[in-house]
């Protein structure tokens, strides 16, 4: 039996599965140059897409629309699929989860941001899929039972803190630091762009125990802890930005911060190889969501230009309004497939990074491209926040430069898979 509780409907296609309320009213016309069927996902990837959609159709563009406009959580997303079950989707079954691979996962994430919510839908869950599966691989048995249940129950929701303002993506060399004494260790230093901590009951966040100059490697000396986000010795202040305002980003003070050693994760010093178990599925995952976005926009781009006659024809049928968005179903179904083989590879035990940071570049980009040809595709009205795309261009901007910028990625294939000088 599927282990999820929502399992429910099963719909054939992607486009009666997608075609959702929007805050305006769009003919289904036009839609089949999406998507027509899911040939190539398993049964219970079909099962995960049928049943998200479902949750996802009653949560239209109005409702995404406000969310963005007050900069408000999208908190009752967050509790439907909370009651469902979708929190835990990759977590241990024992503790409340349905221990599935990053394929179904990667399948959620993509739906929630294609069914219309975009990067404010999928960054509100976002840290539940990957982000504590440290927790789940090197905590203790009391460590799973008292972080993993309330988290997958939907009771606390959990924030993630690496990045660092002056360190940026060289990680080993953060300033954030803790000190044992005792029972307790106290962290001292400054994150940024800690996403949900306005909201978080919980932190997962990584110092540094060992100065730097004290160990053999940089990546040692660096330890993991999952803690109560206590307001009384933090201070959490929200970064304004371009987009994505419905799920904030914060930078995180604190000093002297007091920390119980019952909430560190793993050996002491051992924190980064922790934090890495969770990097690729975190790159398969937001390639995932860029894709959904993507499609989101192509979708949004089809159905008005199959609409919008001028000069007494409708505009899709102008090669130069059609074959742009051709070309974006292309790119965005060749990312999705290479994210495909990163998440089974991952499933398999695949430890490379290739494949989850070339599909995320591979998503990201075509994203990018799809979001810019559907705001030209709707002229005008594409710059009007009544027609949706305009929102969707101002998030893709998150998977192209969050967890890791695409020249980086270059970087890494640059060295890894053409034996190329490291560059950095």
């Amino acid at each position: 039996m599927f282990p999820l509780r929502s399992v429910r409907c099963r719909i054939g296609s992607r486009y009666k599965r997608l075609a959702l309320n929007s805050s305006r009213s769009y003919s289904a016309r036009g839609i089949e140059y999406l998507h027509q069927s899911d040939p190539d996902l398993t049964p219970s990837q079909q099962e995960v897409r049928s049943a998200i959609s479902k949750i996802c159709a009653d949560f239209p563009d109005s409702y995404w629309h406000e969310r963005d406009r007050t900069a408000t959580f999208p908190h009752e997303l967050h509790a439907a699929l909370a009651r469902d079950g979708w929190l835990g989707i990759c977590l241990p079954e024992e503790y409340g989860g349905s221990a599935l691979g990053i394929k179904e996962a990667s399948t959620m994430m993509q739906t929630i941001a294609e069914a219309g919510g975009g990067m404010s839908a999928a960054s509100a869950i976002h840290i539940n899929i990957f982000g504590l599966e440290p927790v789940a691989k090197f905590g203790t048995r009391e460590q799973k039972e008292r972080h993993l249940r309330p988290l997958i129950d939907g009771k606390e929701k959990a924030c993630f803190a690496v990045t660092e303002p002056n360190v940026g993506l060289d990680t080993l060399k953060m300033k954030s630091v803790a000190k044992r004494d005792g029972d307790y260790y106290y962290l001292s230093g400054q994150k940024t762009w800690i996403t949900t901590a306005q909201h978080a009951e919980k932190i997962l966040i990584l110092v540094r125990t060992t100065p730097v100059e004290q160990v053999k490697s940089p990546s040692e000396g660096l330890s993991l802890f999952y803690t109560p986000l206590d307001r009384s010795q933090v201070d959490v202040k929200e970064i304004g930005k371009m987009g994505r305002s419905a799920v904030d980003s914060n930078d995180v003070y604190f000093d002297g911060w007091k920390v119980p050693v019952s909430d560190r994760i793993g050996e002491e010093g051992k924190g980064f190889k922790a934090i890495l178990h969770g990097m690729n599925a975190e790159r398969i995952l937001i390639g995932a969501e860029a894709v959904g976005l993507g499609f989101a926009a192509l979708r949004k781009a089809a159905i008005y230009a199959g609409e919008r006659v001028v000069f007494g024809r409708p505009i899709g049928q102008n090669q130069a309004i059609q074959h742009p968005l051709a070309d974006s179903w292309l790119q965005l179904e060749a990312a999705r497939l290479m994210l495909a083989q990163a998440a089974k590879m991952y499933d398999d035990g695949y430890t490379g990074g290739e494949y989850a940071n070339g599909g995320k570049y591979l998503a990201a980009e075509a994203a990018y491209t799809a979001c810019e040809r559907a705001i030209m595709a709707h002229g005008g009205m594409g710059y009007a926040k009544e027609f949706v795309v305009e929102r969707f261009m101002r998030e893709v901007f998150v998977p192209r430069i969050a967890p890791i910028s695409k020249e980086m990625i270059l970087n890494y294939i640059g060295q890894r898979m053409l034996g190329l000088p490291r560059s950095y």
